[in-house]
């Protein structure tokens, strides 16, 4: 074996370990978020776990990639892992929420720049006959990742704590430096470009506008508050801005030119549309588990398994099959798989076996699991090598938005389903027992707190969280079915390889020189 094949072999496994780490890091902490809230408190900022980091990350991946194609991609992977680890680590010392809240925004700003980095560098050291293998190989790590993170999650926080959840990613992110640092060695040569500061300054307020807006009316503000109208208002205005000025924009922070490409623009719109659901099923039924069934982490993470088992089966085998039959064929049927999944789970009930959770986990799995490699393949593939950074990062980043509006609108749903339903399972009762209706729910995820619930009180609480949870689901169907409907918007294009040698900016680029 040659010495730059040996390179480019470490190099790989080094990003996948990085991809691996980052996908990971959702469904862990996803599994141990009942323990998080229950010795933090806040349940009403449970969204800001995953929201605080998507965001961040979200905002970082356009930067990041630019930065990537004008200045090297190997400085920003390895900044955005140091970031990462960073983020890690301090998450583990959070004493409250809002501590927590901004160590994840902190993990997020590394988290942005190692997905689309590492896919566009991988996409530059492997072969065009490769590519595809490679493509089922990321679905088959985002698999994997899923499977350890909650078997991880729930193990940890059981019999360890729930800030080792965050400490796991070290040492895994230390290997990944090494193999990145001592054995990526990446053309000198790059394209002097113009960073869209004025597109990034319009764009990320918006979001965090947005999602204010979003997370405290009804809650902190009413709907019909100065404040709520006002978040909407600034989201509103910046968002066009920002239009207006990507319009403009020599080299643009998102770049809208990719989406005159059918292809493109119908993978990335089934990317969010799917995205956003599927983040909803990830995060609310371990709190299903564990505030409905009783379930400790350990079981919220067995309860995952089946959907990333699921999704690790289907992922590599959407990659392989990508060359074989069109886009639009393999991903209509794994969205039609994918939403008759979603409506089964909104069918649960408080009496629901732990069985039925399973089985209906197995069906959202192996329906979300082409997905992850296809979609990508799709977006990337349309492109040469000087555009492929720009695409990866673009793939990348609208899917976060997707997952990140979907976790706070849901979680706005899930929060006002969860009060009326205390409303109404508390009516008529002594003003005693109607005063139960205020305690704190995080009572409900703890098995030691839970005990000392009584059952009267403790079957109200878990009906209006099983409602709450189901009805969300339910709701969640809808960006389910528009994205199995821009499915058609794909076309009958089908994976035709790669070209191969190339970076961002038309130089050559082995990866791994000696």
């Amino acid at each position: 074996m040659s010495d730059k094949t040996t390179r480019i072999g470490f190099v790989v496994a080094g990003l996948l370990l990085g991809i691996f780490v980052s996908a990971m890091d959702n469904t862990i902490v996803a599994t141990a978020t009942g323990n998080i809230v229950s010795h933090l408190g806040g349940i009403d900022k449970i969204v800001w776990i995953t929201a605080a980091y998507l965001v961040t990350e979200m905002a970082g991946m356009p930067i990041f990639g630019k930065l990537s194609d004008m200045y090297g991609r190997k400085r920003f992977f390895v900044f955005g892992l140091v970031v990462f680890l960073l983020g890690s680590m301090l998450c583990g010392t959070a004493q409250n929420m809002d501590q927590l809240a901004i160590y994840r925004a902190v993990q997020g700003i590394g988290g942005g720049a190692l997905m689309p980095i590492a896919f566009t560098i991988i996409f530059d050291v492997v072969p065009r006959e490769k590519a595809g293998r490679f493509s089922g190989m990321f679905g088959a790590v985002f698999g994997i990742a899923s499977i350890f993170g909650p078997l991880l999650g729930s193990y940890i926080t059981e019999h360890l704590s729930w800030r080792w959840v965050f400490y796991i990613n070290v040492p895994v992110g230390i290997l990944t430096f090494i193999f990145v640092f001592f054995f990526y060695h990446e053309s000198k040569q790059h394209m002097k470009q113009n960073v869209d500061w004025l597109g990034i300054i319009t764009l990320v307020p918006a979001i965090v506008c947005l999602m204010f807006a979003l997370e405290f009316g009804g809650n902190k503000y009413a709907w019909n508050s100065t404040q709520i109208i006002g978040g909407f208002v600034v989201a509103g205005v910046l968002f066009t801005l920002f239009l207006l000025v990507e319009s403009k924009a020599k080299e643009p922070v998102v770049s809208f030119h990719m989406f005159r490409n059918r292809v493109f623009a119908g993978s990335n719109m089934v990317g969010i549309l799917t995205g956003s659901a599927y983040i909803v099923a990830v995060i609310y039924i371990p709190i299903y588990i564990q505030g409905v069934l009783g379930g400790s982490a350990i079981n919220a993470g067995l309860e995952l398994l089946p959907m990333m088992l699921g999704s690790s089966i289907t992922a590599p085998l959407g990659g392989m099959l990508a060359n074989k039959m069109s886009y639009r064929n393999l991903l209509f049927s794994s969205c039609l798989v994918f939403a008759g999944g979603l409506y089964l789970l909104s069918t649960l009930t408080p009496t629901s076996s732990t069985f039925e959770v399973m089985a209906y986990m197995t069906v959202v799995g192996l329906g979300i699991g082409p997905s992850f490699s296809v979609i990508g393949m799709a977006s990337m593939s349309e492109f040469d090598a000087r555009q492929r950074g720009a695409a990866s990062s673009t793939n990348s980043f609208v899917r976060e938005l997707g997952m990140t509006v979907g976790i706070v609108v849901f979680g706005v749903i899930q929060k006002d389903v969860f009060q009326n339903q205390l409303k109404s399972q508390f009516a008529g009762l002594s003003s005693k027992m109607q005063g139960m209706q205020n305690m704190d729910p995080r009572s409900m995820l703890a098995p030691e707190t839970r005990a000392q619930i009584p059952g009267f009180i403790l079957d109200k609480l878990s009906a209006a969280l099983s409602y709450s949870v189901t009805h969300s689901i339910l709701w969640d169907l809808i960006p389910a079915l528009m994205g199995l409907a821009a499915v058609f918007w794909i076309g009958n294009a089908r994976f035709r390889g790669m070209e191969f040698g190339g970076n961002a900016h038309g130089k050559q680029v082995d990866g791994a020189e000696s």
